[in-house]
């Protein structure tokens, strides 16, 4: 049997602490706008059938249960005793958490203390920007503000990290490198003034300025690709290698192969196996296996990608530590691996690879 320390969850967010309601709760399984399809809910997912295997045994459930019975038990325990028993069930150690997530979410400290796991802030480096924004009267009052902020962030966080939506993967299409002064106070007057008019500012010239700012800190900085080609990062890549600053290629599903093939050519690149495990439900193993094959063992990190739901967290934990223990186990047993070298690699891809990464020993 391939046994692993306790997780380290590189990123997650926190999870929301009101109580919710079927269809709430369902929405909040796939992260969906719209409804399901006529006839169907969000449990007809990988994720879902996922949640009704894992969760239901931690809260005292049969595995398998009807949802409506699932959701009845969450009720009868309540919102804080939900976590607490899944999040300490999901046999993690440490959660690396992202606090620029929009709604009522529990801070690190919180998702610690419910988990028994330590708890390290991942910055977002548009809520500093925006941050900036609203207490600058002038471009050059929030261009300072923006430095002293990711500077303050840099000295209490683990990481920085950037989302797709914003559109860094373009801006750094067309440009990798650092922008000019000139240049940043332009793309400041712009963003403000976009600000001024209710709109929701986008600027690539901007974004490249925040990446930067990030990078030369010194901390690794979590670049989120949202499913999307990773091939556009490439120049990113390479401008950045020898600085001395990490990057964790996050979200690469379907494009996982590309991302492990970054990670392997590039010292400095690493790559996040997430939450694609979950959603990719009994077929985990195989895709595990897949990035296993492209990427040094040393260069791949565990998360569970786990949002607003206590369930995608620890079910994100349960699928990994499944899938690798099909995996390695199934090499040990064919007499390709030997079970310590397993059961060292488990180590690597379960915590020690992120602890490296991020410093942990070196917080406290």
């Amino acid at each position: 049997m391939i046994e692993t320390p306790p997780l380290v969850d590189q990123y997650c967010q926190g999870v929301l602490r009101t109580e919710l309601g079927l269809a709430t709760f369902e929405a909040q399984l796939t992260g969906s706008a719209g409804p399901p399809a006529p006839g169907t809910t969000f449990f007809d997912t990988q994720t879902g059938f996922a949640v009704r295997r894992w969760c239901p045994p931690l809260l005292g459930l049969e595995p398998h249960c009807a949802p409506a019975r699932y959701l009845a038990r969450r009720r009868e325990l309540g919102a804080s005793e939900t976590a607490r028993r899944l999040l300490r069930g999901s046999g993690t150690g440490a959660y690396l958490v992202d606090t620029g997530a929009p709604g009522d979410l529990t801070d690190p400290k919180e998702l610690a203390l419910a988990g028994d796991a330590e708890a390290f802030e991942v910055v977002r480096l548009e809520l500093l920007a925006g941050q900036a924004a609203d207490t600058s009267g002038t471009v050059a009052a929030f261009l300072a503000n923006l430095a002293a902020a990711v500077h303050h962030a840099a000295a209490a966080a683990v990481a920085f990290a950037c989302g797709t939506r914003t559109g860094f993967a373009a801006a750094l299409a067309a440009d990798p490198g650092p922008p000019g002064p000139g240049e940043v106070r332009g793309a400041a007057e712009r963003w403000l003034e976009a600000r001024t008019r209710g709109a929701e500012p986008r600027d690539p010239v901007l974004l490249r300025h925040l990446l930067w700012s990030a990078v030369t800190c010194g901390l690794p900085l979590q670049l989120h690709t949202g499913g999307a080609d990773p091939g556009p990062l490439a120049g990113f890549v390479r401008a950045t290698e020898g600085l001395g600053a990490r990057l964790v290629l996050r979200g690469g599903y379907p494009y996982h192969r590309h991302t492990a093939r970054l990670a392997a050519a590039y010292p400095h690149v690493h790559a996040d196996l997430g939450p694609v495990l979950v959603r990719t439900g009994p077929r985990a193993g195989a895709v595990l296996a897949e990035l296993l094959e492209l990427a040094p063992f040393g260069k791949l990190m565990f998360s569970s990608g786990g949002r607003n739901l206590p369930e995608l967290h620890a079910v994100g934990a349960l699928v990994f530590r499944e899938a690798l223990g099909r995996v390695l186990g199934g090499w040990v047993a064919e007499g390709a691996w030997s079970w310590q070298d397993a059961q060292r690699v488990a180590g690597m891809l379960a915590a020690d690879n992120a602890r490296r990464v991020y410093r942990l020993g070196e917080r406290g």
